[in-house]
C-alpha cells in the first residue's frame, strides 16, 4: 500500500513511517502540516491517508478540515484519522462522506497494539469502515432525542458494530448469542427505518445514517 502520513510530532511522525514500512507498505511522504499533506496527496496520489486532527498553524482541527478537502477532490482516497480527542463536527462530516467507505477515526491512546492499528489501516485502504467506540458514543450523544428509540442493549450493538465488528465479536463482547445480536441488528434497522443494505458496509451505514437523521 502507498501512504501518506500527517503528524505533526517528529517522533510519532517517525514512527508510524518505521512502523507501516516494517510491515510492508511504501511512505510516500511523511509531513507535519495540513498544507503539506494536501500537496503531498497531490503530488504522490496515494491509497491512502494516515493524519492527525490537531496540525500546524493553528492546531486546532487543520489535519482533519484537509482530509475532507481531500476526500472531496478524491472520494476513492482511503483517510485514517488518528486524534487525541473527538472533534465532533468535521468527524460526522468525515464520516458521512461516500456512506462512510475507506473512513477511520480512532483515538490514539486506545489503540491496543501495533497489528491492530496496522489491521485498521488495511481495511480503511479496502473501503471498510473503522470507528473508535468512543467517537461512536460521542456523536452518539449529539442525537439523545432519537436514541431513545433504540433499547439499551440495542445502542451498545450499534456502537460496536460501528467499529466494523462480526457478529461472533459483537457476541463474545457482550456475553450473549449471535442468534440475539442479529436480532438486536434486525430491531436497530427496523427502528431506525433503514432498509436492507447489499453492501457488506451495511452496518456501519446504519450509523452513519441515523447521524444523518
Amino acid at each position: 500500500m502507498r501512504v501518506v502520513i500527517a503528524e505533526d510530532a517528529v517522533l510519532l511522525r517517525e514512527g508510524l513511517a518505521g512502523l507501516l514500512e516494517r510491515f510492508g507498505h511504501t511512505v510516500l511522504a511523511a509531513v507535519g502540516d495540513a498544507s503539506a499533506l494536501v500537496e503531498a496527496v497531490t503530488e504522490h496520489r496515494p491509497d491512502a491517508v494516515v493524519t492527525d486532527v490537531r496540525m500546524p498553524p493553528g492546531f486546532a482541527d487543520e489535519g482533519l478540515r484537509a482530509a475532507l478537502e481531500l476526500r472531496g477532490k478524491d472520494p476513492g482516497l482511503a483517510v485514517l484519522v488518528l486524534s487525541q480527542y473527538v472533534e465532533q463536527t468535521y468527524a460526522a462530516e468525515l464520516l458521512d462522506s461516500e456512506g462512510g467507505a475507506g473512513i477511520g477515526y480512532l483515538l490514539k491512546d486506545r489503540i491496543g497494539d501495533v497489528r491492530e492499528f496496522v489491521d485498521a489501516l488495511d481495511r480503511v485502504a479496502a473501503g471498510g469502515t473503522v470507528v473508535d467506540p468512543e467517537v461512536v458514543r460521542q456523536l452518539l450523544r449529539r442525537r439523545r432525542d432519537p436514541l431513545q428509540r433504540l433499547t439499551p442493549r440495542e445502542q451498545e450493538v450499534l456502537a460496536l458494530i460501528a467499529e466494523g465488528r462480526s457478529n461472533a465479536s459483537v457476541a463474545r463482547e457482550l456475553f450473549v448469542t449471535e442468534a440475539a445480536v442479529a436480532k438486536h441488528i434486525a430491531g436497530i434497522f427496523t427502528k431506525l427505518d433503514l432498509p436492507p443494505a447489499p453492501d457488506n458496509h451495511r452496518r456501519v451505514l446504519a450509523v452513519l445514517a441515523y447521524l444523518r437523521a
